[in-house]
């Protein structure tokens, strides 16, 4: 069921800056001071595909999403003027024919528009698949990625108005993570004596060395209590920790 899509959002980004970026480059070789359309959904699809690769998910990009949609917004807006211009309201038709650089224009904006579109959509894809993912493995997705948004924002600078550190989910996707982590609570419901989020192959060794990444408390195990100390070490029964490797708290050593 989660897999399910998971190769749609990585296609289009590796599909998307191709073409694009060879035009941008090409224009600021002769402009290099103009801002072309699209240099805002590059940098997006750019932030997705790192996204791909960090081991937490980074901040939303809100401002480049806003910037995004005021373009789409500004060019659909040009499109309409530049119809009622010609069509003198929409009293008459529009033949391309007779105007060929407006409708050269048209053409050329109406498809920044709908690479835009697509941009966007796949930057939302990748971070709803890293939201589905840390849910499936029980990750606190709210409260780690605050503290993983909090460490990159500190370091550029980042902040909110209020002047509290701004977090890595939007409010949208922090509303979708609840809700779905509510489904997948309620589809594992059903089947209480199955752990649908364990791993699918069995252990190699049933004791593991492990640091701890985060301090998680104490937590009792068959052999007596262990307090998890950021930085601390322990070899430990790995079906005892587990749950926590997959949250992020230990690091398993080889």
């Amino acid at each position: 069921m989660k897999d399910r899509d998971n190769t749609t959002a990585p296609s289009l980004l590796y599909t998307i800056p191709t073409f694009q970026s060879t035009l941008i480059d090409l224009h600021r070789t002769k402009f290099p001071s103009v801002i072309m359309y699209g240099d805002a959904s590059l940098k997006l699809v750019q932030h997705a595909k790192r996204t791909q690769t960090l081991p937490h998910l980074p901040p939303y990009q809100a401002d480049l999403v806003r910037s995004i949609t005021r373009e789409v917004r500004a060019l659909d807006a040009s499109v309409q003027s530049t119809i009622s211009t010609l069509t003198s309201g929409g009293t008459t038709p529009f033949d391309p024919d007779t105007h060929p650089g407006p409708a050269a224009k048209i053409l050329t904006e109406y498809v920044v528009m709908r690479r835009n579109k697509r941009c966007l959509l796949a930057y939302h894809r990748v971070r709803a698949q890293r939201v589905d993912e840390s849910v499936w493995k029980g990750v606190d997705l709210l409260e780690a990625n605050a503290e993983g948004g909090a460490e990159e924002n500190a370091g550029k600078g980042v902040s909110s108005g209020d002047g509290n550190v701004e977090g890595a989910l939007s409010p949208e996707e922090e509303e979708y993570a609840r809700a779905y982590g509510e489904l997948v609570a309620a589809y594992k419901g059903r089947w209480t004596d199955v752990d649908l989020t364990g791993a699918l192959e069995p252990p190699r060794d049933l004791f593991v060395d492990v640091r701890v990444l985060r301090d998680a408390g104490e937590i009792q195990t068959e052999y007596g209590a262990i307090n998890l100390t950021k930085n601390s070490q322990f070899y430990v029964r790995q079906a005892d920790v587990e749950r926590l490797i997959a949250q992020g708290y230990l690091q398993k050593l080889s």
